[in-house]
């Protein structure tokens, strides 16, 4: 009976550490398939072209109907913020996505310059 308690203790501290978090900042869409945001921590991959995206991928709208800078295209960036689950260094899964204007992004002085 005690090992099974202790074993229960510790298994929460060797799993790897998952919770849901708002991440904000340049959503980017520079070519086909290839997603990234652009956040004050700095550049989280959500997809690269001929990989499968992380899981909720398809919470994001067609960016292009609302606030959208096109670089390439269709292509481009827009500012957004995402209820993402975390592991470690990376995005694991979308939860809720929402764009947002760009002077939200623009007036934001944690977040690097607009991609471009």
């Amino acid at each position: 009976m005690r090992a099974l308690l202790l074993a229960a203790l510790l298994l929460p501290a060797a799993a790897p550490a998952a919770w849901a978090e708002t991440r904000c900042g340049w959503i980017v869409n520079p070519t086909p398939a290839n997603w990234w945001l652009e956040d004050a921590d700095g550049t989280w991959l959500l997809m690269t072209q001929g990989a499968p995206g992380v899981p909720g991928m398809e919470l994001i709208p067609d960016l292009t109907e609302g606030e959208w800078v096109r670089t390439n295209g269709w292509y481009g960036y827009g500012c957004a913020c995402m209820e993402v689950v975390r592991r470690g260094d990376s995005i694991a899964r979308i939860l809720s996505f929402d764009q947002l204007p760009l002077r939200r992004c623009l007036a934001d002085p944690a977040l690097p310059a607009p991609p471009g």
